[in-house]
């Protein structure tokens, strides 16, 4: 855990200075106060360096989740494209042998998959956070970073969607669309994204938003009759797979983490709206998010779909802060950050006891 630690502490200190010395000014964006003054941007420099420290922790490692498994399929594949077939998640395995063909080291597809996917993330923080530093904190003590190490593909899968992000802001479904088919290749769960589309590009907290929550209660409440209705939905299809996962169901506290962003949003919508023009997307995200997780307290493989909007809730997180009046910003700031600390120290130590293990850190 000291080499997770270095790294929290190293990339809050990058972000958070980032944001104090900018070099630039972010044309667009208001500030927190509403006002007319644009948002300073943070400093490239010192972002990249945070991005740097994501990329070498993860793309040096050896071990979490099922970096072993990736390490020993890349070490016996053999490299040749002849009877390859482009179903499932063929982009993967073509990241996988086009990489084996130029060098049999099977940390050069941690590398790589590390380095696309979180340069990917640090630069979708960048462009639409308010505070870098909480995002990319929260990014590490909710654990995405540690998921990141362990659903490789779904999470480059999650960083290609995030990098589309702009075309979903704009309704450009042509562009997104083909953002869906790239990430569903390296996981074919991205192509839910699909629909997604249409559901998010919508005013937050309608009736749509309340509708959706409640199905999602009803779903938790009533999960075995629920699951077995989606099992005949997708029978025959190659999503049957979920079906046989009864690894039991997420921590209660993990999805009350992720709700808690959505009630201080709720409560300050009006001026969020006003300050934050583009807030509907990222809450209806997060939301989405949410009512995944809450169904997955009775089937933990539900939460892998959160994979998805998770990233969008760290950059809702880093613009709540400013909905608090004046007088208590700081302490909604310092207040996020512990309680985020001491989530991540109960899941990372305490839970899972989990240890970093690598060959060159």
């Amino acid at each position: 855990m000291t080499v997770l630690w270095l790294n929290l502490l190293f990339v809050f200190v990058c972000a958070a200075l980032a944001r104090m010395a900018p070099l630039a000014r972010q044309p667009g964006m208001l500030a927190p106060e509403g006002g007319p003054a644009p948002v300073p941007k943070p400093n490239k420099l010192l972002v990249a360096a945070a991005a740097a420290s994501f990329v070498l922790v993860s793309g040096l490692r050896n071990n979490i989740g099922d970096t072993p498994f990736y390490m020993l399929n890349y070490y016996l594949l053999n490299p040749t494209f002849e009877g390859f077939s482009f179903e499932g998640d063929f982009g993967f395995s073509v990241l996988s042998i086009v990489l084996k063909k130029l060098t049999p080291d099977p940390q050069a597809l941690v590398f790589v998959t590390a380095f696309v996917t979180n340069v990917l993330i640090v630069t979708g923080l960048y462009r639409y956070s308010r505070m870098i530093e909480v995002s990319l904190f929260l990014y590490i003590t909710t654990g995405m970073f540690t998921v990141s190490m362990n659903g490789i593909r779904q999470y480059l899968a999650a960083a290609i969607l995030f990098a589309g992000t702009h075309w979903l802001i704009r309704g450009d479904w042509r562009r997104y669309f083909l953002i869906v088919l790239l990430a569903a290749t390296f996981h074919n769960t991205a192509i839910i994204m699909l629909g997604v589309y249409f559901l998010v590009r919508r005013r937050a907290w309608t009736k749509t938003t309340m509708l959706l929550l409640a199905l999602a209660v009803l779903a938790a409440i009533g999960f075995d009759q629920f699951f077995g209705v989606l099992l005949i939905l997708i029978e025959g299809s190659h999503y049957t797979i979920y079906g046989q996962f009864d690894e039991g169901g997420a921590n209660i506290i993990r999805v009350a983490v992720t709700g808690a962003p959505l009630l201080v949003a709720f409560l300050g919508r009006h001026k969020l709206r006003s300050i934050w023009p583009e807030s509907d997307l990222f809450v209806n995200m997060t939301m989405l998010g949410f009512l995944f997780m809450v169904i997955s307290v009775n089937n933990w493989i539900f939460a892998r779909f959160n994979i998805y909007f998770g990233l969008y809730s760290l950059v809702l997180c880093s613009w709540i802060i400013p909905l608090f009046a004046e007088r208590y910003r700081k302490l909604a700031y310092y207040g996020l950050l512990v309680l985020h600390l001491m989530y991540f120290y109960y899941e990372h130590v305490v839970a899972l006891g989990l240890q970093y293990r690598s060959d060159y850190l």
